[in-house]
């Protein structure tokens, strides 16, 4: 019984990538919810390889700190002068002295490769028990590429460099992908008769094909389904048309997974994200990090949602999320801002321009416009009037606001943590509220009005105020009169929505 080939990996991070012109390491920058190298790490994942080891040099401390997060069992090892590729393996295969069967190279830059095609190359090689092979792609346009070429019988017999390359050769139009296999002890010594004998004065891994060819060893050619899948990066305009091509290929696959994108050209989806089936998303919409879209959700149009949580049912209108979770039929939107740990159970609505940040909103509550909430726990089917401020910062602490299941919040109130406000208890409007409120107590804390009598007349003389106001008086057009059964405390204000209970204290909310 054979055994199983032992497999090592090694991506070539090291490259500073100048035309990027960034601080940025290249293999850094991001694309769709994973770097650069990410997305390659990805990809090679699925062969279960026994070690992983990735080549850096520029930018070593900020890639070695993300390897650390995004995949801490791979080894970076520094390649601390770029003296080629081939050098650059070289190094990578000291630091893995005992690697024996399968060698994978893969340049840190083809985000676009899939694992399916990695391991079909490792299948044809370790196949064929050939001495090294290259991923090779047919491409409309090689330029900046390196060219494959082959014998008279379709061998290849050497892989050559555009700035190398004779005329003939970068006429061709199939490519090195810069992915390749290699036998461990067969490349072990290929390396070790690298010259710099070229026009970069470097060590070119693809010189090892040449050796190999010289020395009669067996040599192969895998050739790409998808040339796409071979592209690299190399500045910020190669780095946009990636991420195009990358959301093409996400919309489509979830689209045939049952979730409609109604506007995919400008829907932007994350790999890391997850939607359910039946799910919606609206046009202009960023999906990213972590988040989840349950089933029969409505994202969209202009929703940007990050490492947020929306559940079955929910509608999710023109807003920004960003750790948050919005429970089962939830509503949120138009123009609110969930903040981290903003938490909405069943049913619960946040509306325009509300922030929640740290803060449960009950199932069936509301929080309908123009009011902040921070720091609060919010129980189940209270209603939270237009303009209430949750006051949750003392400029040195930040203190929690509780209100009660069914309680009533008015218009204009300021809630100032710490306080808590009972269940089914009322807070008049325009109340700014600093001590607990029982259950079923209404709490007011406004100052009587007053009406100077005459006072537009006497200090305002001659303006427009001023002759309405006379002619108000003299019961002419646009005279003003109680409203007809208005009872004590009521305030009627035109708008469908307002909710003003008989209490005697003119308390005032909006749903």
């Amino acid at each position: 019984m054979s055994q199983p080939h032992l497999r090592t990996v090694v991506v070539l991070a090291a490259g500073e990538g100048k035309r990027m012109k960034s601080a940025l390491p290249k293999v850094l920058h991001p694309l769709l919810g994973r770097t650069l190298v990410g997305h390659v790490l990805t990809a090679a994942a699925p062969l279960g390889a026994d070690r992983t080891v990735v080549v850096v040099g520029h930018g070593a401390d900020q890639v070695r700190a993300h390897l650390a997060e995004i995949a801490p069992q791979a080894t970076p090892v520094l390649q601390a002068e770029q003296l080629g590729t081939g050098h650059a393996v070289r190094i990578a295969l000291d630091a893995a002295p005992d690697a024996t069967g399968t060698v994978v190279v893969i340049n840190g830059d083809v985000p676009l490769l899939r694992p399916e095609t990695v391991a079909a190359l490792v299948e044809a090689h370790e196949g064929v028990g050939a001495a090294a092979t290259v991923l090779a792609a047919e491409v409309p346009d090689p330029t900046g590429l390196g060219r494959i070429v082959r014998d008279a019988d379709g061998r290849l017999e050497q892989i050559v460099e555009e700035r190398d390359a004779t005329p003939a050769q970068r006429a061709l139009r199939e490519i090195n992908a810069g992915i390749y296999a290699f036998d461990a002890t067969r490349l072990r010594d290929a390396l070790g008769k690298l010259s710099t004998d070229n026009d970069q004065g470097e060590e070119y891994l693809t010189d090892v094909f040449g050796l190999l060819v010289s020395a009669g060893e067996p040599v192969a050619v895998h050739v790409a389904a998808d040339h796409v899948e071979t592209l690299g990066c190399n500045d910020r305009v190669e780095l946009a048309a990636l991420r195009r091509l990358l959301r093409d290929r996400v919309n489509e696959a979830w689209m045939r997974t049952g979730v409609s994108l109604l506007d995919p050209d400008t829907t932007w989806i994350d790999v890391t994200v997850a939607l359910d089936r039946d799910a919606v998303v609206d046009q202009n919409t960023q999906l990213r990090g972590g988040t989840v879209v349950g089933t029969g959700a409505v994202v969209g149009p202009d929703v940007t949602l990050i490492d947020t949580v929306v559940g079955p049912g929910a509608t999710v209108l023109r807003s920004h999320a960003v750790g948050a979770e919005v429970g089962p039929g939830a509503t949120v939107g138009p123009y609110a801002y969930l903040r981290p740990d903003a938490r909405l159970a069943e049913k619960a609505k946040v509306g325009t321009f509300v922030e929640v940040k740290n803060s449960e909103v009950g199932a069936g509550a509301k929080v309908p416009h123009l009011s902040y909430v921070g720091d609060a726990t919010i129980g189940a089917k209270a209603n939270i009037g237009a303009a209430t401020i949750f006051v949750n910062y003392d400029g040195v602490n930040k203190h929690r606001t509780t209100v009660g299941e069914a309680a009533f919040i008015g218009c204009d109130t300021s809630l100032i943590a710490p306080v808590e406000v009972g269940a089914g208890a009322y807070v008049a409007a325009g109340s700014a509220v600093t001590q607990d409120v029982p259950p079923g107590a209404l709490g007011v804390t406004r100052a009587p009005q007053r009406n100077i009598d005459g006072w537009v007349a006497r200090k305002r003389a001659g303006t427009a105020s001023a002759e309405a106001a006379e002619r108000a008086r003299r019961g002419g057009e646009g005279a003003w009169a109680a409203p007809v059964g208005a009872s004590e405390g009521e305030a009627i204000h035109g708008d469908a929505e307002a909710v003003s209970p008989a209490s005697g204290a003119g308390d005032t909310a909006t749903e």
